[in-house]
């Protein structure tokens, strides 16, 4: 599996989660990983939302999602 889409594949586990203290522990995580690599956050411009939102659908409509129950399955076995 390629990076972008691993990197999808976590924005789409990410929106479905519900427990605040696993979202705390990653959000930690890359805020940890990022302070020790000097890295800022940089925010999305409002074109970028747009054009990631609109590949989000796409992708939707093609198919080419995991549903929770998917991602679950998927990382058990990392």
């Amino acid at each position: 599996m390629d990076l972008q889409t691993r990197k999808l594949n976590l924005i789409e586990y990410l929106i479905g989660l519900q427990d605040e203290k696993i979202f705390q522990k990653i959000e930690d995580s890359i805020n940890k990983t990022l302070q020790s690599t000097n890295q800022p956050l940089r925010q999305f411009t409002q074109e970028e939302l747009v054009e990631r939102a609109l590949k989000s659908n796409e992708n939707y409509h093609l198919g080419k999602y995991q549903d929770q129950e998917q991602l679950e399955k998927e990382s058990s076995n990392w």
